[in-house]
């Protein structure tokens, strides 16, 4: 008996689902580039419940003859491509002939389209079967309703996340297609309400205000530039806006959103050394290439392309972007975000400055904060003490090795380490499995550390020190770090009521995207003593901050930690707190090349051992390094290894 056969059509269509219908977005893609194929000038996307309630999408373009309505359902009929040399010259956004069956087979879909020269026509099919298909009075265009996703495969229903999580994909695909195709006019309406809506007048820095907000988009400088194979052209923020991570970057081929990490990296380079370390650039980019160039055809859901002479043109956007940088004006101005700040009701601040406590985060005889011009952005890392902790266990062959403060920091720090006798190495050399215990100690918890005595500073870097077993070098910067860290790491678990009211609110626009991200997570932010209320359709306003945020980085450090929730929503606010008490902790430390007095390095010295962790800093560095008196003995020879058994006979004399 035959075991092959052939599937059926429905079956096929199915599977081929499975590559092309991912998730509710999925089919909001493919429905609106197949309007956008069709020459609409308006499309308008309505959602329910995050696209599992109803997807419908309204067009009015082109529309499809009824002769071909039923064809359309068909696997891979498309009107896009008609010979082998077309698929090496697409110019549509479509054209597998792939969407409308796998969309059909796994919901439940009605469509009615008319061409403007005949009656319209509606067709219903459901999991894959018609159900109806009749003429009906129909404007030219096309309305298609997409309902009970997945019903006939409930297995990929689990797969999906949050409502919040499907419809922010939902509207990022929304996004995307708008900023590519800035001469059509688009809406999103999810639940009765709508959020966003274009006007389709081919002014694409009025599509990235519609999507990030005007503030961000008045603050991004035109690029425009081609050779003989590409033309470039579009809009990069000012060094000034930036986000954590690259989702900000748009890079658009023939009206077609991709993928690609090396014109990422392009856009990146254009910067130079004017971006900070982990922020990335709010970018759109439009580019224009003969079909013949790129290969679309290379990925299921055509996210990827495969691009001829790309070197050619990273080249091209990098240096674009250099010209564009060198002919701006890099000093942010201040004046213009305050003209910008929200109309201030005078009476009501006035009362609120009467009734305010200020108060200050106690300094508790630390140095004095200095920001360095050459400041870096802290590393973003949750590394705990736990982490930190963990090493590879060694054994240490003699205990004189590590005696006194030496060796009660070392049992402290690697509790689990092996501390061996002379004999007990001899023993384990000599192949036996004797297991070596760790001899019980009487070592209080204040003399786990050294008793430094402070000598100086060097290069406004490190700080010398000495102790009875020799010569200690502090990192400065990282020793303050950590002892901020347990300051921040207590205070922000804290949560009071303790707020600085801010004179001016804080007025912060995000993309609909990050707004619904954002409002998924306030519970979050409000743990940590951070308070967002909506203001408009996009933006929220702050009007008082932990009095923990160092003054004069309010802004800086809320947006910092709204990044976190937007770049990884699935933060605890265990590790949000923990992420923040390090960002804080590492602004509000000393920096490199700065001189302090003695008074401020003594004092520096005296809070060190008080803390629960003092040998590393947030992020693992360590804090200070150990030269004891034996080893500084034989740096400078005052203490040799003899080969001669008689040569300590006579350099007893000599000495």
């Amino acid at each position: 008996m035959s075991q092959i056969h052939e599937l059926s059509d429905v079956l096929a269509d199915q599977i081929a689902a499975g590559e092309v219908i991912e998730r509710p977005a999925s089919i909001v893609k493919e429905l609106v580039e197949n309007a956008l194929d069709a020459h609409s000038r308006q499309i308008d996307i309505i959602v329910t419940e995050a696209g599992l309630g109803q997807i419908r999408i309204i067009d009015d373009g082109d529309g499809i003859d009824q002769a071909d309505v039923a064809i359309a359902f068909k696997r891979h009929a498309t009107s896009k491509i008609q010979s082998p040399k077309d698929l090496f010259r697409i110019k549509t956004l479509g054209f597998r002939g792939e969407a409308l069956p796998s969309i059909a087979s796994v919901a439940d879909v009605i469509m009615t389209t008319a061409t403007g020269s005949e009656q319209g026509t509606e067709i219903h099919i459901r999991g894959g079967e018609t159900i109806t298909m009749k003429p009906a009075t129909a404007r030219p265009g096309t309305d298609i309703t997409v309902t009970d996703l997945f019903f006939n495969t409930p297995a990929r229903l689990k797969y999906l996340k949050s409502p919040q999580t499907e419809l922010a994909q939902i509207t990022d695909i929304v996004d995307r297609l708008a900023l590519a195709h800035a001469e059509v006019a688009f809406s999103l309406t999810h639940n009765e309400r709508e959020l966003l809506r274009t006007v389709g007048n081919g002014n694409l820095q009025q599509v990235i205000a519609a999507i990030y907000g005007n503030t961000n988009a008045q603050k991004m400088i035109p690029i425009e530039t081609q050779d003989p194979d590409f033309s470039v052209r579009g809009f990069t923020s000012l060094p000034e806006v930036t986000r954590s991570s690259r989702q900000y970057i748009s890079i658009i081929i023939n009206q077609r959103y991709i993928r690609n990490f090396q014109l990422t990296k392009a856009i990146i380079q254009g910067y130079g050394s004017k971006l900070m370390i982990g922020r990335f650039p709010m970018s759109v980019l439009l580019i224009e290439l003969d079909p013949v160039l790129i290969d679309v055809n290379v990925h299921p859901a055509k996210k990827e392309v495969r691009i001829s002479k790309e070197s050619q043109l990273e080249g091209l956007i990098t240096m674009a972007i250099q010209q564009q940088m060198a002919k701006q004006n890099l000093i942010p101005d201040v004046l213009e975000d305050f003209h910008q700040a929200p109309a201030i009701d005078f009476s009501a601040l006035q009362k609120n400055l009467n009734e305010a406590s200020i108060t200050y985060p106690v300094n508790d005889g630390a140095p004095s904060e200095h920001v360095n011009s050459d400041e870096q952005a802290p590393v973003s890392a949750s590394v705990g003490d736990e982490a930190v902790a963990e090493v590879t266990p060694i054994v240490i062959k003699h205990r004189a090795e590590l005696n006194g403060p030496a060796m009660q920091a070392f049992t402290a720090r690697y509790p689990q380490e092996v501390v061996a006798s002379p004999a007990q190495v001899n023993e384990a050399s000599a192949g036996t499995n004797t297991e070596l215990e760790l001899e019980p100690t009487s070592t209080s918890e204040k003399e786990r550390f050294p008793q430094l005595q402070y000598l100086g500073q060097m290069h406004g870097t490190f700080l010398l020190a000495q102790a009875s077993d020799g010569l200690y070098i502090v990192d400065q910067h990282a020793a303050q770090e950590r002892i901020n860290y347990e300051y921040y790491r207590q205070k922000i678990g804290e949560v009071s009521d303790d707020q600085q009211n801010l004179l001016i609110p804080l007025v912060l626009d995000y993309s609909t995207v990050d707004v619904l991200t954002i409002s998924d997570h306030l519970d979050t932010l409000k743990q940590v003593g951070l308070y967002l209320e909506s203001f408009g359709q996009n933006s929220f306003v702050v009007h008082s901050h932990p009095t923990w945020i160092k003054q004069g980085q309010e802004e800086a450090t809320i947006r910092e930690m709204i990044d976190w929730i937007i770049k990884d929503g699935r933060l605890t606010v265990a590790q949000f707190r923990e992420k923040t008490a390090i960002m804080m902790s590492c602004k509000r430390a000393i920096k490199a090349n700065h001189h302090l007095d003695d008074q401020q390095a003594k004092a520096l010295l005296k809070r060190l051992p008080e803390c629960e962790n003092p040998f590393n800093c947030p992020h693992g560095r360590p804090v200070l390094i150990h030269f004891d008196n034996t080893e500084l003995e034989k740096m400078f020879k005052r203490i040799q290894d003899s080969h001669d058994p008689y040569a300590a006979e006579f350099d007893e004399h000599e000495f």
